[in-house]
């Protein structure tokens, strides 16, 4: 048993903690919503109020992270696939959140971090994508998310492993819903790469077991058909209108390998989820 410190408990993080509390570990979980708190105590997770900004965070931080050996970070950086403009970028506002936390993690019981991130950190190269491939991000979100790794990952105090996860589809999830009916999409023969919901969660909950400190991982189901099949299917799967994509051709030839999960872990991906 192991006492963990969940920072975000939304979409992955809430589903997460029940996970890790079913197996015997304690499970401290934060929430920058107070309406939030009675939803985390009813799962069974010692809730906090925890608000993380560039310049400060909640006094309540020291208490979330007391007497906690991991602390998994998933707290998206909101910044949009657009670049930003100069002034955004130039504050560095989630780099900063990052190292603000760093300095309170450094005074507590934590010694290892899992920090969520995303494969967006390797931009559209047209190849298939290792954890050796040069992460070259095209989007100001993955710029700083990577400038965020390497923080974490330089810091002696405490062990870092990074996760890197595709695009997150799960039950309630689900991005054909966005594009049902919609004419004229672009990227149609490009690949997809996905991870559900299950599978995030079983990896996390692998990582901790097997005590696998000072990687990176990325994580994306090794099944990768074209957007316009996996997302036409879908729809028909969901009686949805089907989606029209561009008969133009897409130049985005990217696949994110698992093969480092599936081999160092021993993981095997549920492609029934898919």
């Amino acid at each position: 048993m192991k006492q963990i410190s969940i920072l975000g408990c939304g979409w992955l993080g809430l589903p997460l903690a029940k996970r890790l509390i079913q197996k015997g570990h304690l499970v401290n979980g934060s929430t920058t919503s107070e309406n939030k708190l009675a939803i985390l105590k009813e799962a069974g997770i010692n809730p906090f109020l925890v608000t993380l900004e560039s310049e400060s965070i909640s006094e309540n931080i020291i208490d979330f992270l007391a007497e906690s050996e991991i602390l998994i970070i998933d707290i998206p950086p909101k910044l949009g696939r657009k670049p930003a403009d100069l002034e955004t970028a130039a504050k560095m506002e989630f780099v900063q959140k990052i190292k603000n936390l760093i300095s309170f993690i450094e005074q507590s019981t934590v010694s290892k971090v899992l920090f969520v991130s995303s494969t967006s950190v390797y931009g559209d190269q047209n190849e298939t994508i290792t954890e050796q491939t040069t992460a070259i991000p095209e989007t100001e979100s993955g710029r700083q998310l990577l400038i965020s790794e390497n923080v974490l990952l330089e810091n002696k105090n405490f062990k870092t492993t990074i996760l890197r996860f595709g695009g997150l589809i799960g039950e309630d999830r689900q991005p054909v819903k966005f594009l049902a009916g919609k004419e004229n999409l672009e990227n149609g023969d490009a690949p997809v790469n996905l991870i559900h919901q299950n599978d995030c969660i079983k990896i996390i909950e692998e990582i901790i077991n097997q005590s696998k400190w000072n990687e990176v991982f990325n994580a994306s189901a090794p099944f990768h058909p074209t957007r316009k099949d996996f997302y036409t299917q879908k729809a028909k799967d969901l009686n949805l209108v089907l989606p029209k994509f561009s008969s133009q051709k897409s130049n985005i030839k990217k696949i994110i390998s698992s093969e480092k999960v599936e081999t160092v872990l021993n993981y095997k991906f549920r492609l029934e989820d898919y």
